[in-house]
């Protein structure tokens, strides 16, 4: 299969559904990248703060597939703002994974009372773009202020913004503030996952029933559904899971097309209500985690 590719702002290109490893133990991440590598996704996202780099890099190697076909994305945490602080940071990631150069880079979060630290380290993403140590560099859980902010003390527009984007909250703000700069708009929990394994109160996704009668009309399952109204929209999307057979299942969205109506009444289903924190409660004394060397 010819996996749909999605072009960022500086002309590179990225695979339009990749895998995530968010909260997958170390001890199940190399398992389930390599059955994720051998379902067809040629994009895996993971983070410094997630603790299985190492492990995702081990799969990597372990699947024989081409390195240069593989399109590797991680983040660093806040821990490791700063201009100096985050050059290292990359030098850890990529000796976790075992490569040389890191296909997309992203901050992890935005430190909105500290926003000097979080230039300063967007400032080193710029020089390791380019000295070619990273093919293209991005944000995570930025809202619209924080781009603006960022926008007006930097060079590079971010490639990406990964923010949380399900039924349950679009976030239709920041996903028009990511058109408006020219960023790709990347999708974390894109089938709802945080709306149950969080915080039970608003129901699933998977068990709405919008969404559960619009699966029905194509013959798909809901988390296929979800995924589908995301990849129409323009989105970006990195479904997560330990079991093969989901796995397969998320990446099996290329042969059917939602109606306007359909992606109308799901965008209809939005609660406003956010699964993750709330990025301007992001601090260092709340979130810190150090991060440890290879």
């Amino acid at each position: 299969m010819t996996i749909p590719q999605l072009t960022l702002n500086n002309e590179i290109t990225m695979p339009a559904v990749g895998f995530g490893v968010y909260q997958t133990p170390p001890d199940d991440t190399v398992a389930a990248v390599e059955a994720a590598l051998e379902a067809g996704y040629r994009h895996i996202d993971t983070a410094a703060a997630y603790q299985n780099e190492r492990e995702v890099g081990e799969a990597i190697r372990r699947s024989g597939i081409d390195r240069s076909d593989i399109f590797v994305e991680t983040k660093i945490w806040i821990t490791d703002y700063g201009y100096d602080a985050t050059l290292h940071a990359f030098d850890k990631s990529a000796r976790k994974l075992g490569i040389d150069q890191i296909d997309l880079l992203i901050l992890h979060q935005a430190l909105p009372g500290e926003f000097t630290l979080t230039v300063e380290a967007y400032t080193a993403l710029e020089t390791l773009l380019a000295d070619g140590r990273v093919r293209a560099i991005g944000v995570s859980n930025f809202m619209s202020d924080h781009l603006t902010r960022l926008r007006d003390e930097t060079s590079v527009v971010p490639a990406v913004n990964q923010i949380e984007v399900h039924p349950y909250f679009r976030q239709s703000d920041v996903l028009a503030a990511n058109a408006e700069h020219g960023i790709l708009s990347q999708a974390w929990s894109p089938i709802g996952g945080i709306t149950f394994y969080r915080d039970g109160s608003h129901g699933s996704t998977l068990d709405d029933p919008t969404i559960g009668n619009i699966a029905a009309a194509h013959g798909k399952t809901p988390a296929q559904t979800m995924l589908r109204w995301h990849l129409q929209q323009g989105r970006q999307v990195i479904p997560k899971s330990v079991t093969p057979s989901r796995i397969t299942e998320n990446f099996d969205v290329f042969d059917f097309e939602l109606t306007a109506d359909q992606l109308a009444a799901i965008d209809a289903l939005d609660t406003g209500v956010r699964g993750g924190p709330e990025p301007d409660d992001i601090t260092r004394e709340t979130f810190g985690v150090e991060i440890p060397e290879p």
